[in-house]
């Protein structure tokens, strides 16, 4: 998708703008930049964008307040927000609004370019995956009118045999294809956001030991952080997991708290 995709940066800091720009440019992406949430709606007047990414504090406006508007407008279009330490909670709170993603200040430009790769591809799966559908409908309609025999709806696989190593892990009724980024529990699909899979890829490598929070975060994200925002980055993602994996949330089998240490996977 690089060199089609269209992207749109909205953040007050000009250097920030205009580094983060350069850096997808570079890439081949197609960037336009807002400098508020003025600019911002004024963009999206014309259509979506492959990915929006989006600062929490702007002149104008609350990037808490501009993310509904924006999954109003184009529900599929994936938001991926840029925020400080001091904001970190409110790009939790993003997240569950339906952000895709959240990103730390400042920028680590190999970390951006591989999550924007991994939005991008994972917004190409779906989409590729309906017109398929929407083509294999489309046949079997063409041929019930042939034959005059009526056709059970289609069905797509969801899961490929996990046959390669190299490519997938498994540990109890998980299967994680790392190439895709796609995550199963007995044989079914679990979507999960990109930085929460890293997670749980992190939980499956060390289980059935305990992962600590700052191995969790470092192995995860990428951030060298202290115990105390380990653990509060940690608990979000551990919170994901929980709902997409555990029959119960509230009361964990699989992703297992240890005390005053982190995490572990029991599977």
């Amino acid at each position: 998708m690089t060199g089609t995709a269209t992207i749109l940066v909205v953040d007050d800091e000009v250097n920030l703008r205009r580094t983060l720009a350069l850096i997808l440019q570079r890439e081949g992406y197609v960037v336009t930049t807002a400098e508020n949430g003025k600019t911002a709606r004024d963009n999206l007047k014309a259509g979506a964008y492959d990915l929006v990414f989006l600062d929490l504090k702007l002149p104008d406006t609350s990037g808490l307040t501009l993310l509904p508007e924006l999954r109003s407008q184009y529900p599929d279009m994936p938001v991926l927000i840029l925020t400080a330490h001091a904001t970190l909670d409110s790009a939790m709170e993003a997240v569950r609004q339906g952000a895709r993603d959240y990103l730390l200040k400042p920028i680590d430009p190999p970390l951006i370019l591989a999550r924007v790769k991994e939005i991008l591809a994972e917004q190409q799966q779906p989409r590729r995956r309906r017109e398929l559908v929407s083509q294999i409908q489309g046949l079997l309609s063409e041929l019930h009118q042939i034959d005059g025999v009526e056709s059970p709806p289609p069905t797509v696989p969801s899961v490929m045999p996990p046959t390669d190593p190299a490519r997938y892990l498994r540990r109890g009724p998980l299967t994680i294809d790392l190439h895709s980024r796609h995550v199963s529990k007995d044989d079914q699909f679990i979507p999960l956001p990109p930085s929460t899979f890293d997670y749980l890829v992190t939980l499956v490598r060390h289980a059935p030991n305990a992962v600590g929070y700052e191995t969790l975060v470092a192995e995860s994200q990428g951030y060298s952080l202290g115990r105390r925002e380990s653990r509060e980055m940690a608990r979000w993602q551990i919170h994901e997991i929980r709902k997409a994996l555990e029959a119960e949330p509230s009361t964990p089998r699989m992703i297992i708290t240890v005390r005053d240490v982190g995490y572990r996977l029991v599977a």
